[in-house]
């Protein structure tokens, strides 16, 4: 009976697609301006008195979108 010698086959590895995600300073320079855009309305608000009002609805709805952007960033980089 011939012996022969089994080698295990290795299978070619395939190469790994880096993960998807959000470059870190693409999320440090929105955070800088989500922050800077609510600075300004604040301080608006403090200096211009009559138009605090609009100035103030304005800033709530710019810091909602702006959490719904920061959840839209973080669902993309599971």
């Amino acid at each position: 009976m011939p012996a022969t010698d089994e080698q295990p086959q290795h299978q070619p590895v395939p190469p790994q697609q880096p993960a998807p995600g959000t470059d870190p300073v693409v999320l440090l320079l929105v955070g800088i301006v989500v922050v800077l855009v609510l600075v300004a309305t604040g301080y608006l608000c403090v200096v211009h008195r009559s138009l605090a009002a609009p100035i103030g609805a304005v800033g709530g709805v710019a810091s909602a979108l702006a959490a719904a952007f920061g959840v839209a960033l973080a669902l993309r980089r599971r």
